[in-house]
């Protein structure tokens, strides 16, 4: 069996806006990630941080296609992210991402799944509170404590 976790999001913005705001750092950051060595563009690697949990993530950008999807490699163990942009309207965009290729077994992967599942699912609320209100929600900075 090969373990997909999905998350979805209507984003009531254009595609291209969207887009851009998961390839260009200056703008996730304002709701995912605190810091990136860099924009992703296919075939390079960077790597985001969050202050707050003195985490990393190495990121390999395995393929971009514009306005219609990211793949990257990331996380321990590594395993693979889609983000698939679908235009609905001309300010519409269906998000969704698929994390799957995952390397674990039994509760290992269960508790993997539990986790992808709720980070994803914040990222994509992040996102739209962000894209649509202008409205940083610090839902990742406030996702687990302390709280400071």
């Amino acid at each position: 069996m090969n373990t997909v976790i999905e998350t979805q999001m209507l984003i009531r913005k254009s595609v291209n806006i969207v887009f851009n705001a998961f390839v260009d750092p200056l703008i996730t950051s304002q709701f995912w990630f605190s810091h990136s060595t860099g924009y992703l563009e296919k075939g390079k690697s960077v790597q985001w941080s969050w202050q707050k949990y003195n985490a990393k993530a190495d990121v390999q950008v395995l393929d971009i296609q514009e306005n219609a999807l990211i793949r990257i490699e990331w996380g321990e163990p590594k395993s693979k992210v889609d983000f698939i942009f679908e235009k609905i309207s001309a300010m519409e965009t269906y998000l969704r991402i698929k994390n799957y290729d995952i390397p674990l077994e039994g509760q290992a992967l269960m508790d993997f799944v539990i986790d992808s599942t709720g980070g994803f699912t914040t990222v994509l609320d992040a996102a739209k509170i962000h894209l649509e209100h202008g409205i940083q929600s610090n839902l990742i900075w406030d996702k687990f404590p302390p709280f400071k």
